[in-house]
């Protein structure tokens, strides 16, 4: 038995010692060797006209080189099996981009060189988990951005020699220089014009002009119309919409739960052309104008929360109304109709405290098609335009108060609208023509000069809007895409913003709510559309 028990022992021992060996040969077995394409030496890797990145290097390897490659990017986690690196160099390669998380698992890599190669892209998390970099160089590539943040946690030393364009999308980078203590070489930025030729180390974040805007599509309405107007009555604000096809005047509000545009109440009338609002002593007035049955004033009537007809316009004088248009002179309330018949008085009408009346007719017979009321030089001014002569500027007499004659705008035929604008102290007037060349003229002191033309396509409207410090001017089409123009204070004209798809747009308006702006567009022929007025900062995208 005891002989049994030592032959026994010496079999376990036998055993565990050729556990012992297999799992030692085993371990040097599996020990990675230099790939093929490399040469190593015993903590240095160099690998030239390689197709891929290896996989792996022998764990003593402590720097990596990589020279004219011929692989087309380096992708995610190509370096997970040699943690042990200090330093990575790529050099005269052919790979363009560099994946996110491409350097991942090298915790103690504190120099990374990738220069001289052809890399157009990066991706924003390219270098994500490099916590010990204190040298970065991306010279001599095709560089032409950096994504936001992409050096968050690093020292960078250089990107020279790429072909920087200093624009909103490196204004991060321009911050990030000024909160870093990272040394970064000096960077010539090869664009925009503005920065051209210029160091990247000398901007300042203020050099940016990053927040720009944009006209966003955010409730159709399925509804035709001719004219919109918002106003406010009371603490709350409201939209009218003038619907010639069913003889309507659709009120809506904001609804502040929903977020949406709704219903609030009608007029209903026939062939409506202008649903014109007007407060006067906390009374709201809407002037009704009509292609048919004569045009009509209503009034609101709080307590029985409807509107109430409570006097009919002229029918003699109003025949064919075309556009309303209200004011104050001396604290007088007014509102002018302009009549587009062959038979008719574009004429102004005065609250006398009960009623409208009469106050004074202008045309006769001149087919009037459109109204402006505006301030010249502090005085009240009506300009008129009409199908059969050029526009005519009206100036009121506090001495005989009522409008008088004074100049027409010469060489403006065929004239269908007028609308103005202020630049600080600059008078505007925009001129709408439905085919030809739309204007936009400025008053020198003495007349209307010609700044700009628009090419007209079939435009029923040039209306000019005012958003907070933003000025646009818009140019409705009935055969292409509707063009919305910016005011470019140092160029002092309009420039391109955007185009619209609105089916032959008749008015436009802007209402201000819960700090939100809104454009309301009406069409003619299809949905009537209300756009959100929203800011973007570029330097975000």
């Amino acid at each position: 038995m005891g002989y049994g028990n030592k032959t026994l022992k010496e079999c376990t021992v036998l055993l565990c010692v050729a556990t012992i060996l297999l799992l030692a040969e085993s371990r040097r077995v599996k020990q990675p060797r230099c790939p093929a394409s490399c040469t190593c030496t015993k903590d240095n890797a160099l690998c030239e006209n390689i197709r891929s990145v290896p996989h792996s290097f022998p764990p003593d390897v402590f720097s990596l080189s990589f020279l004219k490659s011929g692989f087309t990017q380096i992708t995610g986690g190509s370096f997970l099996h040699s943690p042990a690196l200090h330093l990575l160099l790529f050099t005269a390669n052919t790979f363009d981009s560099i994946d996110e998380d491409a350097f991942l698992g090298l915790p103690h890599l504190e120099y990374l060189f990738i220069e001289n190669n052809k890399i157009a892209t990066i991706s924003q998390y390219a270098f994500r988990g490099l916590k010990a970099v204190i040298h970065l160089s991306l010279a001599y590539n095709n560089l032409s951005t950096l994504p936001k943040d992409v050096f968050k946690v690093h020292l960078c030393k250089t990107k020279k020699r790429n072909n920087l364009e200093c624009d909103c999308k490196l204004k991060w980078l321009v911050e990030w220089m000024h909160t870093t203590n990272a040394m970064v070489d000096q960077i010539l930025c090869s664009g925009p014009p503005l920065f051209q030729g210029k160091l990247i180390n000398d901007l300042v974040p203020g050099s940016f002009d990053c927040i720009t805007a944009e006209f966003a599509s955010y409730q159709p309405l399925m509804f035709e119309s001719i004219s919109v107007e918002s106003f406010t009555f009371g603490m709350d604000t409201f939209v009218v919409f003038a619907q010639p096809f069913t003889g309507t005047c659709s009120f809506l509000e904001w609804d502040h739960v929903e977020t949406v545009f709704r219903t609030y109440d009608s007029i209903q009338s026939t062939s409506t052309v202008v649903c014109k609002p007007m407060v006067i002593d906390n009374q709201l007035f809407i002037f009704v104008a009509q292609l048919f049955g004569g045009s009509h004033i209503y009034k609101r009537d709080i307590s029985a929360n409807k509107f109430i007809k409570i006097q009919d316009i002229d029918i003699l004088k109003i025949r064919k109304p075309n556009d309303i248009e209200t004011f104050l002179i001396d604290g007088e309330s007014f509102f002018v109709i302009a009549d587009s018949s062959k038979a008719g008085y574009t004429t102004v009408y005065k609250w006398n405290g009960y009623g409208f009346y009469s106050h004074q007719s202008l045309h006769i017979w001149y087919r009037d098609t459109d109204v402006e009321y505006l301030e010249i030089s502090g005085k009240p001014h009506l300009i008129l335009a009409s199908s059969s002569q050029r526009p005519v500027i009206y100036q009121w007499s506090k001495s005989l108060k009522q409008f008088d004659r004074r100049t027409d705008i010469p060489e403006m035929e065929d004239v269908y609208a007028v609308k103005h604008f202020k630049v600080k102290s600059d008078l505007f007037i925009c001129l709408t023509r439905f085919i030809g060349d739309s204007k936009v003229m400025r008053w020198d002191g003495a007349m209307f000069k010609e700044v700009q033309t628009m090419p007209s396509r079939g435009s029923m409207v040039f209306q000019p809007v005012s958003i907070g410090n933003w000025q646009y001017a818009i140019l409705g089409s009935d055969y292409s895409l509707t063009q919305v123009y910016q005011w470019d204070l140092k160029r002092g004209q309009f420039v391109h913003f955007q185009d619209l798809n609105i089916q032959a747009p008749r008015a436009f308006s802007v209402v201000s709510i819960d700090n939100r702006e809104f454009l309301l567009a009406s069409s003619f022929r299809g949905k009537t559309q209300i756009y959100e007025h929203i800011m973007i900062d570029l330097s975000n995208n």
